[in-house]
């Protein structure tokens, strides 16, 4: 008799809200009218996202194993599926901005159309949108969720393929700069299935060594007198490699400043906030759950990894003149800050870390700043659509004093000043690495910091300290969908950098993996 697996569809409830809509999607694309698409769409990803985001948090203190096994729903897996949630409605709110444009969307009118050919000419104006987009875009949400929340090896990459197919599509749908959108999809893909194959290359030696893909039974097999020996230790360095690639980590970050250029600018605030939050959910459970008895297996190659990804993040961001290959050089920064806390590993019984809660708070506070800096983005324009270069940012200041002014919070929150959530992200984490003795890995981090600092702060005295060029961009004024945004980022970036403690406390209480 073939036994039917238990389900608790309340602790499924947020997975289900997001699957559902991005379903529903498919199928107003297939059926509804081409005129009535866009504002049906919209509204359905935002029902499903923010649907999952509510769910998420009625699920706040819940600890079990559902689906068979396949599932956990616990305080890391549900504060990061509302963190996910929370910041795809935002990314499909950027994604839904229609008066910045003068074609009125970001995204091509017709994707299959050659780039240049006189059809694509002809469309390039058209207020026509290619509306697959949101359905793509809330499967990549669902992916993500199901990534932290995967309980055993082949569910992760499962939920690893569902979420990164539609970023590949997503990534080649720029309305401008076609071919550069393009070329930046198909790195991305080619790239990410070899991120892909390392995975699953990995999950294959995991099982021969210990016989299960279950996170729990991987751990009791690692905590076993032979430990799996060579080929347990080849799985698990596999395993990291795959997900490093997606949380673009140095010295896997080769895709990372093409793909952030190339891509439409929403597609890229999508991608660094909530990508690299599901990436580093997908790790700490790996890492905590999996293999947290045997640190010593991982720690050296973490400690090593992290530094690389910051001395690269901030070299390389000194010398970028364009400012989304330089919020790329940030991100593989950032990503090496977040590994420090991931080393602050308490040795608890239940897969506890002293750094658990502090790396999801930064994961919170680094992907709301990072939304706010990419929508802020894509309000200046000049003919060719945004302005990126850094030069054309001289002068912002006189030309529009309020851009500038929330420009400058979100790029010294990335920067860690004080009273802002990027420096309390960063205190967090560093303490919980002090703490478990990384003390070297906090000072080389402080002073990558220190030299990441420095381009932050000369886009700030670009603005406000140059004289504006004559013929410079533009200020566009945002609609309705990115004043949300912006108005959610500021003021989120403002509130945990003064008043963090409520959502600090929260982040540590969920802070307890279920086995």
């Amino acid at each position: 008799m073939i036994e039917a697996p238990d389900l608790s569809l309340a602790a499924l409830a947020p997975l289900l809200f997001v699957f559902g809509a991005a379903c529903v999607g498919v199928l107003v694309e297939a059926f509804a009218p081409r005129d009535v698409r866009h504002p049906v769409q919209v509204a359905i990803a935002l029902v499903g996202t923010l649907g999952g985001l509510v769910t998420s948090l009625l699920l706040a203190g819940e600890r079990q194993v559902t689906a068979g096994g396949a599932l956990a729903v616990d305080g890391p897996a549900v504060f990061l599926e509302a963190t996910i949630a929370g910041l795809g409605a935002l990314s499909l709110l950027l994604f839904a901005e229609r008066s910045l444009d003068p074609a009125r969307s970001a995204f091509v009118a017709a994707a299959a159309v050659p780039a240049g050919s006189p059809r694509d000419r002809e469309l390039m104006t058209a207020p026509r949108v290619q509306t697959e987009v949101y359905p793509l875009a809330t499967f990549a949400i669902g992916g993500m969720m199901l990534f932290v929340a995967a309980n055993d090896l082949l569910v992760m990459f499962v939920a690893l393929e569902v979420l990164s197919l539609p970023l590949y599509l997503i990534s080649g749908l720029a309305r401008r700069r076609r071919l550069l959108s393009q070329e930046a999809a198909v790195k991305y893909f080619l790239l990410g299935a070899f991120a892909s194959a390392f995975f699953l290359y990995g999950l294959a030696l995991v099982y021969g060594a210990t016989g299960s893909i279950r996170l729990s039974a991987i751990r009791e097999a690692s905590a076993g007198e032979a430990g799996g020996g060579v080929l347990l230790v080849l799985g698990l360095a596999l395993l990291v490699v795959g997900l490093l690639f997606k949380a673009s980590v140095a010295p896997f970050h080769a895709w990372t400043p093409d793909v952030y250029q190339g891509a439409p600018t929403p597609v890229t605030a999508f991608m660094a906030a909530c990508t690299k939050v599901a990436a580093f959910g997908a790790i700490l459970r790996l890492l905590y759950v999996a293999f947290g008895t045997s640190e010593w297996t991982w720690r050296p190659l973490v400690y090593g990894i992290a530094i690389v990804s910051m001395v690269v993040g901030a070299v390389l961001g000194l010398t970028q003149t364009d400012l989304k290959r330089m919020l790329a050089y940030s991100s593989i920064a950032h990503a090496g800050f977040l590994l420090t806390g991931v080393l602050g590993y308490g040795s608890g019984p239940d897969g506890t870390g002293s750094g658990l809660g502090p790396t999801m708070f930064y994961l919170l506070a680094y992907g709301l700043t990072t939304i706010g800096a990419f929508a802020v983005l894509t309000l200046v324009r000049d003919g060719d659509g945004e302005a990126t270069h850094l030069s054309q940012w001289a002068g912002l200041g006189r030309r529009s004093t309020l851009t500038a002014a929330v420009m400058a919070l979100f790029l010294l929150a990335l920067a860690g000043i004080p009273l802002t959530s990027g420096f309390t992200g960063k205190f967090a984490v560093f303490r919980a690495a002090i703490d478990d003795g990384a003390w070297p890995l906090v000072l080389v981090a402080l002073l990558a910091s220190a030299v990441a600092a420095f381009f932050y702060l000369r886009v700030i005295v670009l603005m406000y300290f140059s004289e504006p060029a004559v013929d410079g961009p533009t200020v566009g004024v945002p609609g309705l969908p990115t004043t949300l945004v912006l108005a959610v980022t500021v003021t989120a970036t403002v509130v945990l950098g003064v008043v963090p403690g409520a959502v600090l406390d929260l982040a540590e209480g969920a802070a307890r993996f279920v086995g």
